[in-house]
């Protein structure tokens, strides 16, 4: 972390929401472990397990919950989300000197029918293809490409290797058993403040578009396949894939390898255990798990039994063999 901010903790209070409990002037320049703070460090308690960790800590202060119980050796910022709190803090830390805006690498291809609005950056080697339109601040890092009929809007980050617009995989199958290409004539609309990791592919739509909505935020090496629908505030973590024509709610939550077939439609305010596979519709506020992707509930119970299984085995040998012993005497 930078060390060219400072900040007191009744300034990262305000700046945060939270409580100061002890010192309130004191300065702090930098987020840490709490392993490697220094006394000029703030850090952040993940998990309540590791509370005795505080006391061998170096720390300026530490963020914890509301709840936290503190022994006054220490500096605190209490709030009723201490992640949250962690993740406000970090931004004003961060420094964003590697990306001036506006900017264009010399290297970067944009076809003379793509549009481009102002305070955008493009990194090196980018390929910007015909009727592209990016609004203003908008960050293409190194490496993108986006093919053809890409709308991004304001504020959003896509990181480097990144491909949107390209075809689909539609194909039709002949009399022959040969494939035919199905022509992807649609768009990809990216919206307003969406974060798109490195290596992950946006298929242009088959017709009308394939839309992610604002406030999206993505993982690296995630797949969006033609005319997907990703709901607003939606985060999905690596590895992830959405087939073809599906619709994801508002506020999901995709964990790693996460598996969605075609032309489904989930709920708002999901959340998918990681390598969930989900082969049907789900309504909304439910967290699913496993493969066929199931209600928590519903896997739980499941698991119960699948664990007993072994044993249930063993009882049933048992059994017979001493109904095979009645039978033959």
């Amino acid at each position: 972390m930078s060390k060219h901010k400072s900040f007191t903790l009744e300034e990262l209070a305000k700046a945060t929401g939270s409580l100061v409990i002890g010192d309130s002037s004191c300065s702090v320049d930098n987020l840490s472990t709490i392993e490697n703070a220094n006394e000029n460090s703030i850090t952040f308690l993940s998990n309540k397990k590791y509370a005795s960790s505080i006391e061998q800590s170096k720390a300026c202060a530490v963020i914890v919950s509301s709840d936290f119980k503190e022994d006054g050796n220490c500096n605190y910022l209490k709030s009723s989300d201490p992640y949250l709190a962690y993740a406000k803090i970090s931004k004003l830390f961060k420094i964003d000197d590697d990306v001036k805006i506006p900017f264009v690498h010399k290297s970067a291809v944009i076809s003379d029918k793509a549009k481009i609005h102002k305070n955008v950056y493009i990194g090196p080697n980018v390929f910007i293809g015909p009727n592209c339109i990016l609004d203003e601040n908008v960050v293409i890092n190194a490496n993108c490409n986006l093919v053809k009929d890409v709308q991004i809007l304001s504020g959003t980050i896509i990181q480097h290797g990144s491909v949107l617009g390209s075809d689909g995989f539609g194909f039709a199958p002949n009399e022959k058993g040969e494939y035919l290409t199905i022509p992807q004539i649609g768009n990809v609309i990216v919206k307003d403040n969406v974060s798109i990791g490195s290596n992950t592919v946006i298929d242009r739509a088959t017709l009308k578009s394939t839309i992610i909505e604002k406030g999206v935020k993505m993982d690296n090496l995630i797949q969006i396949a033609h005319n997907v629908i990703i709901g607003e505030n939606t985060v999905i973590a690596a590895q992830s894939g959405v087939a073809g024509s599906s619709t994801i709610g508002k506020n999901n939550m995709l964990g790693g390898q996460v598996g969605i077939i075609g032309h489904l439609k989930m709920g708002d305010n999901i959340k998918y255990a990681a390598q969930s596979g989900v082969t049907k519709n789900m309504k909304s506020n439910q967290t699913l798990i496993g493969f066929p992707a199931v209600p928590k509930e519903k896997y739980i119970k499941s698991y119960i039994i699948f664990k007993k299984l072994p044993s249930i085995e063993e009882k049933i040998k048992k059994l017979e063999e001493k109904l095979y012993n009645l039978l033959s005497k």
